[in-house]
């Protein structure tokens, strides 16, 4: 096994066989089919060709006239039906297992790659691989209720070596800002700025594929009418889930459908101006191509040239990589054509030889992983108490430990430092790092406090800094051997300058005095240790508080396992609640009755929005009318200052003015009220100034209230209808699923829809077609497409008669 590793996910994937890619040749159907030039082999899977030796070249000619290539099957008048069980069936059957698959039509342009890959579009018999491929995974979906399978869809064209997204049309995609680029991974190729479609039903995927179908870029030439300009890469995403919640596995693949353009001469197809610069980039691409499937067959070749053009780099994981591999080469039958049959059936055969290594991509779902290993804990850890009930061991716990537990280990580790405890209980593993990370700290901490004591007393010197003990000797610090004072024989402490009272007959005595200061502060240290009665009850209860409630543990686990039933499981269909309605009554109610009722059941959110917004609307206006009383009160304030200034000034002017040096003199009271008028006015500009943001505020809350009221009335109106005036049987329709959604529909057209021309029609179609019931969604998708591209033509007709 291989095990990959990506930063959400982990994916395994199981190594497969290496098998090589199966090549088929299907013969495009003509009235002038080349008999004498083309043969088949018996068992339908050889093609020889034979060249008529050309008499001009003169007698001596060694030109080889005869070709045999030996293929997978070789499809002659075939139909559309047997070309998809021949070639496709199985690589779609087996994605939806795990396996990557790629199905690429190739050859000259006209033999009919298109058609054996899309196929007629106006004619459900004549469809082609693509989407059959699409119908056969919903089929396969269905038949495998066990599973989620989601599926996704992409369009990417190539052309001109450029990237484009066929489904950027849509109305909720748009067009990228940046340029599409192709992007490398671990996990493989993938295109950067390409659009992915979730598509929940068949009908949805036939849409997109008919979209993209109408995007595709096409020229005319006299070799073909509706020639595909571009190559392009329908591409089919699988992920298929276990509906049973404890599986964590899921798979994904992924099916490349892929549709060259064909290669052509220039001197035949007549190509000029834009087609020839086309077909340019066509034949290049194809060129690259070929060489790319050379390399792979090549094992001495250590370099694949995947880079080259973006066709061989977009195929990188298809080429000879993890996925099955299909072929279908379209060739002419004619024998005008017969160097270009026999240069794709050269490709054929080359291709052939390309071995690729299929494998089932596996993968791990994170939330479930994690969901499982709590379960699995949860289990074991019950395992372990059960072991620990019959070992007496009443008190073991395995959570993590609180502050109050390691404040306990603390105290018990000093205690046992000190001597006061004689051993400390095992419990289990985590008590025991704990006692040991506590020991690591009691040390650190006596450490830093001998440390911090020592600095205080004495003056520290470094031996090895030979210029501070230089400085030492010459201020007669340091005996004649070198020695610090107070340092015995050279084997004290080396502590430096003793002090300036100590005597040297009393070294032994400050010795013993050092030591006592360290059993004095180690008995400082374990003084404020030892645990009072009060703590001992704490630390008792603190034990007993480490053995978890199973019964509460076993509830919380249940509640959360209904929980996460109820939020992934669905409800079917059929359910009770939906069977048990209440009685619809013989007269409906009136409507402001009916309102009330409708406020307190379904309306209730939107009513519960709508009085939110209502009472913050309220609470805004009242605190502007607050703000415009309080702007009133600073006016009139303002008013009153202007005039008291007023009448200071004119009486300064009676008295006449004094000056200093050319400023106006003015008295403290005139001096006040100039303070109190700027003052006020800043007051003024700053309550102004929130009444203004407190309009802007009640504006848009104001806005909110009447969209919140629209939305109560028209919801009301919509629930007043369904529950009242529509008929019961057309409730089915507008049920969670139906074809037709709330307020979709006039109310007068609901009441009348069983007798609709467009209803009777659409029961009329799924019972008189032809191809039966599975053609329903092709047609349905195929209608919906023209109908939209019709209507923006005629958007677009429109808007160019107004401009006019």
């Amino acid at each position: 096994m291989k095990r990959r590793k990506d930063s959400n996910k982990q994916s395994l994937t199981r190594m497969g066989s290496r098998k090589k890619v199966h090549a088929y040749v299907r013969v495009k159907p003509t009235d002038d089919f080349a008999h004498e030039m083309i043969k088949y082999g018996d068992d339908n899977k050889s093609i020889d060709i034979h060249f008529k030796k050309d008499i001009r070249k003169g007698i001596v000619n060694n030109q080889q006239t005869d070709w045999s290539f030996k293929l997978d099957g070789v499809l002659h008048d075939a139909s559309q039906d047997l070309v998809y069980e021949t070639v496709a069936k199985d690589v779609v059957s087996q994605a939806l297992d795990g396996y990557n698959g790629t199905i690429m039509c190739y050859g000259q342009t006209g033999a009919g790659k298109t058609y054996t890959m899309t196929g007629a579009t106006e004619n459900y018999q004549h469809r082609g691989i693509l989407p059959r491929a699409l119908q056969q995974v919903f089929r396969m979906i269905e038949a495998r209720p066990t599973q989620a399978v989601t599926v996704r869809v992409s369009y990417l064209e190539i052309y001109n070596e450029s990237l484009f997204d066929l489904l950027s049309t849509l109305p909720y995609v748009g067009p990228s800002v940046t340029p599409m680029t192709i992007v490398e991974n671990p996990q493989g190729v993938f295109i950067k700025g390409l659009s992915v479609h979730l598509t929940s039903q068949e009908e949805d995927a036939f849409s997109l594929l008919f979209e993209g179908e109408t995007n595709r870029i096409i020229a005319s030439h006299t070799m073909n009418k509706s020639s595909s300009r571009s190559h392009c890469i329908f591409t089919i995403y699988v992920e298929a889930h276990s509906r049973t919640l404890s599986e964590e596995k899921y798979i994904t693949s992924k099916i490349n459908l892929v549709d060259l353009a064909g290669s052509e001469r220039l001197g035949k197809s007549g190509s000029e101006g834009r087609v020839l610069k086309e077909a340019t980039f066509i034949n290049k691409s194809l060129s690259f191509l070929e060489q790319a499937i050379i390399a792979l067959v090549d094992q001495k070749r250590g370099h694949i040239p995947f880079r080259q053009c973006k066709l061989t780099h977009a195929l990188k994981d298809s080429l000879g990589g993890n996925c099955n591999m299909v072929l279908v080469t379209n060739i002419y039958g004619e024998a005008s054509q017969l160097e270009e049959t026999l240069s794709s059936l050269r490709f054929a055969s080359r291709m052939k030889l390309v071995t690729t290594e299929p494998a089932i991509n596996e993968k791990y779902d994170a939330e479930r992983m994690v969901k499982n290993l709590e379960k699995e804990l949860v289990l074991l850890k019950q395992e372990l108490a059960i072991h620990d009930s019959l070992a007496n061991r009443t008190l073991v716990t395995y959570e993590p430990m609180d502050e109050v537990q390691i404040a306990e280990i603390n105290s018990q580790v000093r205690r046992y430092l000190e001597g006061t405890l004689d051993e400390i209980d095992i419990i289990n593993l985590r008590q025991i790092q704990e006692v040991f990370n506590q020991f690591r700290v009691v040390l650190s901490q006596q450490e830093q406090e001998v440390e911090l004591a020592l600095r205080r007393k004495y003056t520290l010197i470094d031996k090895n800094d030979f210029a501070a003990i230089s400085a030492v000797q010459k201020a007669g610090l340091v005996d004649v051997d070198g020695h610090l004072v107070g340092e015995p024989d050279g084997q004290g402490f080396g502590l430096g300058v003793a002090p300036f009272a100590t005597k040297p007959g009393k070294k032994a005595k400050t010795k013993r005095t050092f030591k006592d200061q360290l059993s004095s502060s180690a008995r400082k240290e374990g003084a404020s240790s030892p645990v009072s009665g009060k703590d001992l009850d704490l630390a008792s209860i603190s034990k007993t508080q480490l053995a978890p409630s199973s019964k509460d543990g076993d509830g919380k686990d249940m509640l959360s396992r209904d929980r996460e039933t109820s939020s992934i499981e669905p409800l079917p269909s059929d359910s009770p609640k939906e069977e048990l309605r209440p009685p619809r009554p013989s007269t409906p109610p009136s409507k402001p009755v009916a309102f009330e009722e409708f406020k307190n059941e379904r309306g209730s959110e939107i009513n519960r929005i709508f009085k939110e917004n209502k009472s913050i609307l309220n609470e805004r206006r009242k605190r502007a009318s607050e703000t415009t009383q309080r702007i009133n009160v600073i006016k009139r304030e303002i008013d009153m200052t202007k005039e008291a200034l007023s009448l200071q000034k004119s009486l300064r002017e009676k008295q006449g003015e004094y000056e200093n040096k050319g400023l106006m003199i003015i008295d403290e009271e005139e001096f006040l009220l100039i303070l109190k008028l700027k003052d006020l006015k800043k007051q003024y500009r700053s309550e102004y100034q929130d009444l203004r943001d407190l309009r802007a505020e009640i504006q848009y809350c104001q806005r909110l209230v009447d969209q919140c009221r629209h939305r109560l009335l028209m919801e009301f109106d919509i629930w007043y209808n369904e529950s009242f005036v529509i008929p019961e049987d057309m409730q089915v329709a507008l049920r969670l699923g139906g074809s037709i959604r709330p307020g979709m529909v006039p109310i007068s057209r609901i009441v009348s829809l069983g007798e609709d021309d467009q209803d009777k029609f659409s029961q009329l179609q799924h019972t008189v077609l032809p191809e039966g019931p599975d053609s329903i969604s092709f047609y349905n998708a195929k209608v919906k497409t023209e109908q939209k591209h019709n209507y923006l033509k005629a958007m677009m007709g429109l808007q160019h008669a107004l401009r006019k």
